[in-house]
């Protein structure tokens, strides 16, 4: 076994702990760490190992997991150790299994069993080694096993077992605050443990249970006032002294949970008042727990319900923290400063010498924390000031985390407290060229509406001012290299607002610059596209100033170039911009009026002007508006409603050829006209979710009747989200837009805040050093001048709109876009190829007054008579029938009886009723009883259709488009 070292472990223990110690490099520490991992491996599954050795192991294994090691193959001997009757070994044993372990882990079954034994122990020792495991590795769902002892032990003849008792109840009440709901008034009874000890360790699961529920301890403040007294009067042992400090820590605990209980409680803060007078007074300040204790006493009373003596004593205890030597005091003195400032704005003026040096102080920490103290004591009077610094140190720093922090508080502040329009353009200007793309960009859009709308008041001139001083400023700033995306947005769209407002830079030196823009940033498409609707706004106002345009030769190569760009976003501004050069003046001022960015436009949503129409329409027989929800839920019930459809909706797309008509059985009559096919079903109208056609042999019905549908579950969807297809379409291809409407722009909240009125302080002492004249005057700007906090009011508050006319006009131009929006009401007229194989056109329920097919079929009987209106068909004739002359007595649009169909084959007279489209679908006709004529009829639509006289252009336009 080797020679026994000290302590009793062997010589090779100590030199494995000797050999760690003196390694000079993690490498030759793993190497050793590594042997002694293979050194153990081998000896711990020696058989008949002494306990005495088998203990030096699991130390020596706990070496390797505090090193960073895996150790786990020798987790079950420490397990097994805890096993052990000898009280040295089961306390090595729970000390492994505590620092191997966690409470997840699979071999915390097999210790449980030995942790509710060790617990009924008579030796307290052993209690209190199993206590410290259960804090460890009890999870939630073995709490229940050792619950009832752990609370038997609060009881306990022995401090220690009391004090480890409550904090493993408090350990539980953290894991499953519901397993131990019933047992929080022991923490109130231990409150009065006679052992301090236990007082103590009671301290912490109180504070948690104040923490969620305040009102339910307010009976407390009289017995935390009391200990904390006594605490403060030294009746504890001496024991309990810390650098002659009497129980700091409990001190500090009490000071939370009393700045808890007396926030906004008046009655119950005044019984702490003279008891926090005490300790201020009596505290040491020469070490470092005493400075701890100061400082939780200040954070306890700017807590508080405020006490003005309590005030004065904090701002003295404040200064020693600021006039000492010492950082992380003087970093201290700033964070409670900066607490005492909430109700007393006026604190920081006696030390505003000692907040500069902090401000200018190398250590970059201290720095940071004297910057937050500066954000919540600005006010309008020192906001320059304040933001200057924080931008320049903004520049200085390279922590892009802390750079984006100092930027947002800039623009907080700028926003808040600006004294001036200009002033906060100038300084968002500053803070997007330093730290552009780490600021938010609605801060970018807040800029660009507060020069659009100025100082929020009736005062052009004003306005004019600041749109021209903000052109100016940004026609310098442009020939920085490197500008941020968000900087140069608000760039391109103030250029192209107000670059030519005031007279003083012509259109073509603006137009140039954004060229520049546009070409300097090449890969940036947002700042492109910026830049092309800013040339499209400078070429409107000179045409609508009847100035005569002139492009030039790089905007010209910008526009070709950006109407060939991959960015559709871009190829439709560049289009937009050639459509508006070739507007007149007046067409110029209807679509984009001057200095309309913040006109409201006022639309109704419910358009009126469309009642009529709609009325009409529904009387006409038209289906009625079906909401959103309504046509989501008719879609699933209808395309899903079996297995089998949802299988075949799974299926591509078919393209076997028709079936041929089969020759009717002469001696069986034809079937009745009221049979409809397998494929045909009734829907109700609440569900009518798809595009639906006629029965090909049945006549049409009225929308009084029940509709008859295909069944489209079987084919495959297009592309695209599913959305209600309305009941007719129009052959032209009109599609509905939008209106315009107005994006609501969020106003920037202001608030106003009162501060106190100024109290006096003692004069600095005559042994300082002279101050030099440049920090009196920067100290002056921080702190001078007026107290009342003034933030900034108007400067982002939406401006009213110019000229009530304007919305009216913009509203009048919807009427068009509308208008085309009703357009899907309109019955639809024949497509011009019955092989186009193009999207269907949607079928119109208006049931014509009569019978279109009776009347082809006496047309086709009749001679070539030449009556007016109507194309015979005779035998030996060349001329091709007029198909469109048919449905003339169909009720349809202008546009649909205007258009014209391709001529069909030449076909004998009275050779049969043709097939015709409805709803651009192949439909036919009704057959008459004469089966042979039937067959006829169907072996000249199947000629037209096999052999068709022209190329078709739409063949594919659903396979590809």
């Amino acid at each position: 076994m080797g020679s026994q070292g000290g302590f009793g472990q062997s010589k090779e223990f100590l030199e494995l702990v000797k050999s760690i110690g003196e390694s000079r490099s993690k490498s030759e520490e793993d190497r050793i760490i590594l042997r002694e991992i293979e050194t153990l491996k081998r000896r711990i599954v020696e058989p008949d190992i002494p306990k005495r050795k088998m203990k030096e192991y699991i130390i020596r294994l706990v070496y390797v997991e505090m090193l960073g090691h895996d150790a786990s193959f020798g987790y079950i001997q420490a397990v097994k150790m805890t096993h052990d009757d000898s009280l040295l070994l089961k306390r090595t044993g729970y000390l492994a299994v505590t620092l191997f372990l966690n409470e997840d882990h699979d071999l915390i079954i097999l210790i449980v069993n030995t942790i509710q034994k060790d617990l009924k122990s008579d030796n307290y020792l052993v209690v209190c080694a199993a206590l410290g495991a259960v804090c460890r590795l009890i999870n939630e769902e073995t709490i229940p096993a050792v619950l009832p002892q752990v609370v038997e032990l609060l009881g306990h003849q022995k401090e220690a077992v009391r004090k480890k008792a409550v904090m493993a109840l408090h350990r539980f009440y953290q894991k499953s605050p519901s397993t131990v709901s019933h047992l929080i008034s022991n923490f109130r009874k231990k409150l009065c443990d006679s052992d301090p000890g236990v007082m103590g360790a009671t301290l912490c699961p109180l504070f948690d249970l104040v923490t969620v529920d305040v009102k339910s301890y307010k009976d407390l403040v009289v017995s935390f006032v009391s200990i904390l007294k006594q605490v403060v009067e030294r009746r504890l042992p001496k024991s309990y002294d810390y650098h002659q400090m009497p129980a700091p820590f409990i001190q500090i605990k009490l000071l939370k949970i009393l700045g808890l209980l007396g926030n906004g409680d008046k009655h119950a803060s005044e019984q702490m008042y003279t008891v926090l007078g005490d300790l201020m007074r009596k505290c040491d300040a020469s070490t470092n727990i005493g400075n701890a204790i100061l400082y939780e006493c200040i954070c306890c009373i700017s807590s508080i319900y405020p006490n003005p003596k309590l005030l004065e004593a904090a701002a003295e205890v404040i200064s020693k923290f600021l006039k000492s030597d010492n950082h992380n005091l003087k970093y201290m003195g700033i964070d409670a400063l900066g607490r005492l400032i909430k109700l007393s704005p006026d604190a920081a003026e006696q030390h505003q010498l000692a907040v500069i040096d902090c401000l200018e102080d190398p250590d970059d920490t201290l720095k940071r924390k004297t910057f937050e103290l500066l954000q919540k004591m600005t006010k309008s009077s020192n906001v320059e000031v304040i933001v200057d610094r924080m931008i320049d140190y903004m520049i200085s720093i390279n922590d892009f985390h802390y750079k984006t922090e100092i930027a947002s508080r800039c623009v907080e502040l700028a926003e808040q407290f600006a004294p001036s329009n200009h002033w906060f353009i100038l300084t968002m200007n500053k803070v997007f060229e330093h730290a552009g793309d780490l600021v938010n960009i609605k801060v970018a859009h807040n800029l660009m509406r507060l020069i659009a709308e100025g100082f929020g008041e009736d005062d052009d001139t004003a306005d004019s001012q600041l749109r021209s001083s903000a052109v100016e400023s940004y026609l310098r700033i442009v020939t920085e290299p490197k500008l941020p995306s968000a900087f140069l947005q608000v760039i391109c769209w103030v250029l192209g607002e107000y670059g030519t407002a005031d007279g003083k830079y012509s259109a073509s030196y603006i137009t140039g610059k954004l060229c520049d823009i546009a070409e300097a940033y090449s890969s940036d498409e947002t700042v492109k596209a910026y830049a092309i609707t800013a040339l499209m706004k400078i070429y409107a106002i000179e045409i609508a100033a009847g100035r005569r345009l002139d492009i030039l030769p790089e905007c010209q190569t910008l526009i070709e170039e950006l109407a060939a760009s991959h960015s559709t976003d871009l190829q439709q501004r560049a289009y937009e911009l050639q459509a508006v050069v070739g507007l007149d003046a007046r067409a110029i001022e209807s679509a984009m009026p001057s200095d309309a960015s913040c006109e409201d436009i006022e639309i109704d949503v419910t358009l009126p002007f469309l009642d009529s129409f709609v009325q009409q329409s529904l009387h006409n027989g038209a289906q009625p508006y079906i909401p959103e929800d309504e046509r989501s839920r008719a879609i699933d019930i209808s395309n899903f409603s079996n297995q089998g459809h949802r299988e075949s909706s799974t299926h591509g797309l078919k393209f076997e050829a028709y079936e041929m008509p089969k020759l009717p059985v002469p001696s069986r009559p034809p079937p009745p006209v009221s049979h409809v096919s397998t494929e045909l079903v009734s829907i109700p109208e609440p569900s009518y979710s798809r595009e639906t056609q006629f029965s090909p042999t049945n006549p049409p019905v009225s929308s009084s009747d029940a509709e008859l549908k295909l069944r489209l579950d079987g084919v495959q969807k297009k592309w695209g989200k599913p959305t209600y297809p309305s009941t007719s379409s129009s052959s032209s291809g009109y599609s509905s837009s939008p209106a315009n409407g107005a994006s609501q722009m969020e106003s920037a909240a202001t608030s106003t805040s009162t501060s106190r009125p100024g109290e006096t302080y003692k004069d600095l002492k005559k042994a300082e050093v002279e101050i030099s004249p440049e920090k009196q005057k920067l100290a002056a700007s921080l702190f001078g001048g007026s107290t009342r906090s003034e933030k900034r009011i108007g400067t982002t508050t939406h401006r009213a709109s110019k000229g009530g006319g304007h919305s009216t006009e913009k509203s009048s131009v919807l009427k068009p876009s509308a208008a085309s929006t009703t357009k899907a009401n309109i019955p639809p007229q024949p497509l011009p190829d019955l092989l186009d194989l193009g999207e269907p056109a949607r079928l119109s329920m208006v049931a014509p007054l009569t019978d279109p097919f009776m009347q082809l079929e006496g047309l086709l009987d009749q001679k070539e008579s030449g009556s007016s209106g109507t194309c015979a068909v005779t035998d030996g004739s060349n001329k091709e029938p007029d198909i469109v002359s048919l449905y003339s007595d169909l009720h349809m649009d202008e546009q649909s009886s205007q258009s014209t169909l391709n001529p069909l084959a030449p076909s004998e007279s009275n050779s049969s009723n043709l097939r015709r489209t409805i709803s651009g679908g192949l439909a036919q006709a009704t057959k008459g009883p004469n089966l042979k004529e039937a067959l006829e009829k169907d072996a000249l639509v199947r000629q037209v259709g096999v052999n068709p006289t022209t190329q078709n252009p739409n063949l594919f336009k659903d396979l590809l488009g």
